[in-house]
């Protein structure tokens, strides 16, 4: 493959997009693992994964025979004695045969050691059953006025601004700029989420989750106050999954701050906000569970396939999150929620829920820096421009990224690069598949130069390229 059509690599673990989108008949074609990907709409498209099931254990058995409900577990009589039935128990006092709901006579103590004790430990229980009784009576007395929770004021309502830093103030700084989208178009229908990036209405999303409606589709953005509009496609990048549409008819709308992802740490907090299920602005909560995780969300079509350089978060993501913001503490984004990977999904057929992935716990977002450099050149120009080094690459056996076929005049050629030198680092990068590499030149701006470091020891500086991506 090259590393404008990462189609053809195995797959290191199936993921899914996540949009609302159903699916054309036949199911999303262009998975690069062997199955359909799945777009999060709230339709599903067909595609297979592993599902995972449940072990449970075998009940425990009750009721052994001839055992005390009342006594120890495995409790056993002292031999030559036999078990007596307890309704009703016993009188300790009385005569023999009475019950022990008759009055008591009082007891008499015997004087051999171990029988004195126990009778001393019984009168001592009902002496102190007595005195608390007798406490409970002189500071008793009658009952007073009962006491009803209902009868409470309300506390005092929440006043100010949530404090800075929590979940709650970011869901407060963001919620306005988030938007769910709407899609329909000849294959299908669905939604997704997307944010604004301008007050003059450009929204930054996914492109799986806008594809449907590319070609004389229909998008309608739903805002948090309610508001609705329509909204067009700008320009989108099925390579990098980035998509810029804007609204109309609209004012007074909200941007987000763009952070940057450029430094985020493995174990910081982040919130992710979206539609999932349809069910607008909602807001979940996690963390960074990684980094430059090279992720690969196929579309539907079928050589147009993502290779990401993902931040991996275990804040929950469902289909229709796609396009959504992901942001730090400080309420800056720094990512967009792309995709989750999903071991449960079905082989159902379209529309089906029971056929969708759900969370697990392994989302991924593109960072916000590679999707800023992106949305700017779409905004400015109306086409993505892509980064490339101009060869075919594949999985080394021994580890890394082997070079295939050099497109002449590329900037591999022009760096020197020949085809079989295998690559294992780009800058401080460890480069350990082919995947790896795409990713980690994807990442990076057209004209920056990057140093690769090959299996023999060599060093080459390479030039990256930049090149218009079709969006048809």
């Amino acid at each position: 493959m090259t590393e404008n059509d990462p189609s053809t690599h195995d797959p290191a673990a199936p993921r899914q997009p996540e949009t609302g989108q159903q699916a054309a008949q036949g199911g999303w074609a262009g998975s690069p693992y062997g199955e359909q990907a799945k777009p999060e709409s709230g339709g599903a498209p067909q595609y297979s994964e592993p599902s995972y099931h449940a072990v449970t254990g075998a009940d425990p058995s009750y009721g052994a025979q001839n055992a005390n409900p009342w006594s120890a577990p495995g409790s056993q009589l002292p031999p030559g004695q036999t078990q007596q039935s307890v309704y009703p128990p016993a009188n300790p006092y009385g005569q023999p045969g009475t019950a022990a709901y008759n009055t008591p006579a009082p007891p008499q103590p015997k004087r051999s050691g171990g029988k004195l004790l126990a009778g001393v430990a019984l009168v001592a229980l009902l002496v102190g059953g007595i005195a608390g009784g007798a406490v409970g009576y002189l500071t008793g007395g009658s009952a007073g006025p009962s006491s009803n929770a209902l009868d409470a004021p309300k506390p005092a309502q929440q006043t100010g601004n949530a404090p800075a830093g929590s979940v709650e103030s970011v869901a407060q700084k963001l919620s306005p700029s988030v938007v769910e989208l709407q899609v329909s178009g000849q294959q299908g229908a669905g939604e997704g989420s997307g944010f604004v990036i301008s007050t003059d209405g450009y929204i930054l999303t996914n492109n799986h989750v806008v594809e449907v409606a590319a070609n004389g589709g229909q998008i309608q953005a739903v805002f948090q106050d309610g508001r609705k509009a329509a909204a067009k496609v700008v320009g989108r990048d099925p390579t990098t999954d980035i998509a810029v549409v804007k609204v109309t008819g609209v004012n007074n709308l909200t941007p987000v701050e763009l952070g940057r992802s450029d430094d985020l740490r493995v174990g910081q907090s982040v919130v992710a906000i979206g539609s999932p299920f349809e069910l607008a602005g909602t807001v979940t909560s996690g963390i960074v569970s990684s980094l430059h995780r090279p992720v690969r969300a196929g579309g539907s079509s079928g050589d147009q396939t993502t290779v990401m350089d993902a931040v991996q978060t275990d804040a929950a993501i469902n289909p229709g999150n796609s396009g959504g913001p992901l942001a730090n503490m400080a309420g800056q984004v720094i990512g967009i929620n792309s995709a989750i990977y999903s071991p449960q999904s079905g082989q159902g057929g379209q529309g089906q829920g029971a056929s969708e992935g759900g969370n697990v716990g392994i989302g991924f977002a593109i960072p916000i820096d590679q999707a800023r450099r992106t949305a700017d050149t779409i905004i400015k120009t109306g086409q993505a421009v892509q980064t490339y080094i101009g060869a075919q690459v594949k999985d080394a056996p021994q580890g890394g990224a082997q070079l295939g076929p050099i497109t002449a005049g590329s900037p591999a050629e022009k760096a020197g690069l020949k085809e079989g030198d295998v690559v294992t680092k780009i800058d401080d990068r460890t480069i350990d598949s082919a995947d790896t590499l795409v990713a980690a030149v994807r990442t990076r701006a057209p004209d920056e130069k990057a140093t690769f470091t090959l299996a023999d020891g060599r060093t080459v500086e390479v030039t990256l390229g930049g090149q218009p991506v079709p969006a048809n």
